[in-house]
């Protein structure tokens, strides 16, 4: 390999070559995994303490049960866990690759701690009496860590990625409790205004002579439309009467980009493609729904 290829990288005084493409030997730094640890443990106690204090304290509890609610948000809330559970995988195992441990490691550590901080949600859930422990929410934070865990064993790179789009949309006005009333929350809460995307990299399966872009993705989307409800919409809230809505589902195709690929010496700047990952690039799109309908969106966020 030519010289400048290679270089050299220190991790507690102890040097080794570091192969840009992704090699990398098996050498753990004890001070970035107690970094990395005690981060994670705090990530996770911090939220969850927070998550039950803004949130499940607020309702009764009773016994461990479990609940369907596959039928609900025509699916779209089954794509936030699989994205949920994907982007926890990947900032996992960027954390302990970052330590000197070696992809396999990482990559398992990685999704393991991704599937302890969703199951623990969803026994939370469990034990809320206006909710349950839900398998398909674990089926679908189980498919989001497995296709991150899946791709980094196999090819040790992410050629298909899940990423989140959204626009607010004219139903959380009439829902707010349900739907959200400020921004943030109609982010979270308002499925209308959510599109999820899986996006995939057409470069990695190019040879490596090809000049096409590597950057470069096309993408396929889901999302669902006219949803003032979980399983269908009421006709009226507290007396008042609601207009009526007809529910839909969207399927999309459109471009995107993988700023990961974006060749860049910055460290900052690389850290800053990999938080950013799970943001679908706005483009133009083409939308077909369950109506029917066939639409150009000139620029689809």
């Amino acid at each position: 390999m030519a010289q400048q290829n290679v270089q050299m990288i220190g991790i507690d005084n102890v040097s080794y070559t570091y192969y840009p493409k992704g090699w990398r030997p098996d050498v753990v730094s004890p001070k970035r995994v107690k970094i990395v640890g005690i981060s994670s443990a705090a990530f996770y106690g911090i939220t969850m303490g927070g998550l039950y204090a803004t949130w499940y304290s607020q309702y009764s509890t009773g016994k461990f049960h479990t609940f369907d609610d596959n039928g609900e948000w025509e699916g779209v809330d089954k794509f936030g866990h699989s994205l949920t559970a994907y982007q926890l995988s990947l900032y996992g195992r960027e954390a302990l690759w970052w330590t000197g441990m070696n992809n396999t490691k990482s990559t398992l550590y990685g999704a393991g701690y991704s599937m302890l901080y969703q199951t623990t949600i969803e026994v939370m859930d469990g034990f809320s009496e206006g909710w349950g422990f839900s398998w398909g929410d674990m089926a679908a934070n189980t498919l989001g860590s497995g296709l991150y865990a899946a791709q980094q064993l196999t090819w040790k790179e992410q050629r298909f990625a899940l990423k989140l789009s959204y626009s607010p949309s004219e139903y959380a006005q009439y829902r707010p409790n349900l739907l959200g009333s400020s921004w943030n929350e109609k982010m979270l809460k308002d499925y209308n205004g959510q599109t999820y995307w899986l996006s995939g990299n057409i470069g990695s399966f190019l040879p490596s002579s090809s000049r096409f872009p590597r950057w470069i993705n096309v993408a396929f989307g889901y999302g669902a439309n006219g949803m003032i409800g979980g399983h269908e919409n009421p006709t009226e809230i507290d007396g008042e009467r609601l207009p009526y809505f007809e529910r839909y589902r969207q399927f999309y195709f459109s471009m995107d980009v993988d700023f990961t690929r974006i060749p860049t010496r910055s460290k900052f700047l690389k850290t800053v493609f990999i938080a950013l990952s799970w943001v679908k690039i706005p483009f133009p799109a083409i939308e077909m729904n369950t109506k029917g309908e066939v639409v150009f969106q000139p620029l689809m966020f």
